[in-house]
């Protein structure tokens, strides 16, 4: 493999670190982070590794999904911050080499819009901006489609005697990518920042926007997904804003996709396409899942070995990530988050961090934040997990379990705010914050882990060094090479160069069955050598050659 070819797409190295704004640092103590805090913590990052910073939502909006609701695309949230401090921090992060990336949230806008307003109004071809349907009779909708929060998707206007389209919550109308005017004004919007800096969007719910047709739909939970998932006419729409408008900036674009396959996966983010550079999906944090999030089973990780080797081996690139906004903390998660909490953190992260792909970390994982240790659905903040609860409850789900699987799974476990000490607030605010701190911020804390030579933070840091200093764990092929409930081993190969990840996922020792041996290169445990067990949560990394003594007859 020539990777020269691969070095002038500088996004594929770059280690993207995602920032919530309102949960990051609070640098005026009302409760809610800010871009000034942000920009105050730009030297940690920088000491990190971070190359690339992901913003979660930090335009102006009404705040009903937490920013995900925009009503000016073209200023920012008074909450966090003004345009100065944004084009601040654009600024400052570009002079340590650290690029911005903004989210792009264009199936919908807010109803207090300026687009919204005008078109509930039918002022001018505003009303066209939106997705209006008379419904099928007196108080009918006009379909049997349910939204993404498990609820209505249809909203009755009294004024104009019509229902508006949400797939999301009601203060979220979907736009209507019928009209050439929408799209457009989305063309107008990425100009707009990419002009002002940034180095790329990440797209939110991207393979949603086109509706086909609206006729009934099927399926459960979410009903009518198979009338706009991953239609035609929104891949047209996404080789349009690359030609377009991402074409003539040095950007990329990372889409989050709606339980997309590997089939339309490849469609929208294979580079011969022209749509997206690279694409999540959520296939690899659902192997211990029945229905996405929330009702569980047993981890197995042979099962995640084969997702993993799915999504590797099928696209041409990967966006790795284990944690985001709307996922649970990874060490409660495929971990261990009490005994064996800071030996689990460094497995998963050695996992993550020798995967094949652009590498995604979400603010507070380098330290190992937990799960919120909150007591009762009315201390949670997240719309869609009071939305999963009244479903659960109709389905006559009792309210014990329903917090059980609400509390295991909900959005809001990683929206805690960042835990920099051990201060009342975590260091985070003087004052309480819009959601809880976790308790746990007295032990798990960024001051408590950044000058320890041994701690999480530093095991990232040497990591985050490593792979930075090879080419094989950047740009090797991916092997599966060996896996059981508790054991997973996989190769990354380039020319003769092998490095092998070895991972137990009990809290038992476990002998692999598979003649390896090399150079370890980095251990969990601080490991000189290898000799064909791993201790309870171990991960370790060697390095060997093809040509030596050993025989990889599995590669």
């Amino acid at each position: 493999m020539d990777v020269t070819t691969f070095h002038n797409e500088w996004w594929k190295e770059k280690i993207v670190y995602q920032i919530y704004p309102r949960s990051f640092c609070d640098s005026d103590n009302d409760g809610i982070g800010d871009i000034a805090g942000i920009i105050s913590r730009l030297p940690y990052l920088k000491d990190l590794g971070v190359g690339v910073i992901w913003l979660s939502p930090v335009y102006a909006s009404p705040d009903a999904d937490n920013g995900y609701d925009i009503s000016d695309y073209y200023d920012i949230n008074p909450k966090l911050g003004s345009m100065d401090d944004m084009t601040k921090l654009i600024e400052q992060a570009k002079k340590l080499d650290i690029g911005i990336m903004m989210d792009l949230v264009i199936n919908h806008t807010s109803d207090e819009h300026e687009w919204f307003t005008k078109s509930r109004n039918k002022i001018d071809d505003y009303r066209n901006y939106y997705i209006w349907r008379k419904g099928r009779g007196k108080g009918k909708a006009p379909n049997n489609w349910t939204s993404f929060f498990m609820d209505e998707v249809w909203e009755y206007d009294h004024a104009s005697d019509e229902y508006y389209l949400h797939l999301f919550h009601k203060k979220q109308p979907d736009l209507n990518y019928e009209n050439e005017k929408v799209i457009a004004e989305v063309e107008k919007i990425m100009r707009f920042w990419l002009d002002k800096g940034i180095v790329g969007f990440r797209c939110d719910v991207i393979n949603v926007l086109v509706k086909e047709t609206f006729e009934d739909g099927k399926g459960f939970p979410i009903k009518g997904l198979e009338h706009y998932k991953s239609k035609e006419q929104n891949h047209q729409i996404l080789r349009d804003l690359r030609q377009n408008v991402l074409s003539h900036y040095d950007c990329f674009t990372v889409g989050e996709a709606v339980m997309v396959n590997l089939e339309e996966a490849r469609l929208l983010s294979e580079p011969d396409r022209k749509e997206l550079d690279i694409l999540f999906y959520f296939d690899h944090l659902e192997v211990d899942r029945y229905v996405s999030r929330y009702i569980p089973k047993r981890f197995n990780a042979l099962k995640l070995l084969k997702v993993l080797t799915k999504w590797q081996q099928g696209l041409s690139w990967n966006a790795v990530y284990f944690e985001n906004h709307d996922q649970p903390r990874i060490v409660s998660h495929y971990g261990q988050d009490k005994e064996y909490w800071e030996r689990s953190a460094k497995l998963i992260a050695t996992m993550q961090l020798t995967l094949r792909g652009t590498q995604f970390i979400y603010q507070g994982q380098e330290i190992g934040m937990t799960n919120f240790d909150f007591s009762s659905i009315d201390e949670l903040r997240d719309i869609e997990s009071f939305n999963i609860d009244r479903l659960m409850k109709k389905l006559f789900i009792p309210k014990p379990l329903r917090w059980k699987w609400i509390k295991l799974s909900s959005r809001d476990n990683a929206r805690t705010p960042m835990q920099w000490d051990d201060s009342e607030y975590g260091g985070f605010s003087t004052i309480k914050p819009w959601i809880g701190v976790n308790a746990n911020h007295k032990q798990i804390n960024q001051a408590s882990q950044v000058d320890d030579p041994e701690s999480l933070l530093s095991y990232y840091r040497q990591l985050i060094q490593l792979r930075k200093d090879s080419d094989t764990l950047k740009y090797g092929e991916f092997v599966s090479v060996y896996a059981n409930s508790h054991l997973m081993v996989f190769a990354r190969v380039l020319e003769s160069e092998i490095y092998l990840t070895l991972l137990n996922f009990s809290s038992k020792q476990r002998k692999i069955p598979l003649p390896l041996s090399g150079e370890v290169v980095i251990s969990n445990l601080l490991r000189d050598e290898y000799c064909s067990t791993l201790e309870a949560y171990e991960a370790i990394v060697i390095k060997n050659d093809l040509n030596a003594e050993v025989e990889y007859d599995y590669i």
